[in-house]
């Protein structure tokens, strides 16, 4: 068996604390802003703070371009919630 490198532990981490606690979260986010309601600060807090984590590990990620899809589908993913919820805001 290969041993896994820092940074593979590393990704590994990121990608358990993506699973188990932030995706379940965005995913309670499109819901609420396809059903056409406003993020709360809360919401809008949340989404600040994974997006500059996700900033923050960049450079990881561009060195491991096995994880450069994924890391476009999530990116995705907060592009929609976010486009969805100022389009709730501005009707509003």
């Amino acid at each position: 068996m290969a041993e896994l490198s820092d940074e593979d532990g590393v990704i590994f981490a990121l990608i358990e604390r993506f699973e188990k606690q932030r995706y379940p979260r965005l995913q309670e986010l499109k819901k609420k802003t396809d059903d056409g309601e406003r993020l709360s600060d809360e919401d809008i807090e949340f989404l600040e703070t994974v997006i500059h984590d996700a900033q923050q590990s960049k450079p990881l990620m561009d060195r491991h371009p096995e994880w450069q899809a994924f890391c476009a589908n999530v990116v995705h993913l907060y592009e929609t919630i976010t486009e969805k919820a100022l389009e709730n805001e501005k009707g509003s």
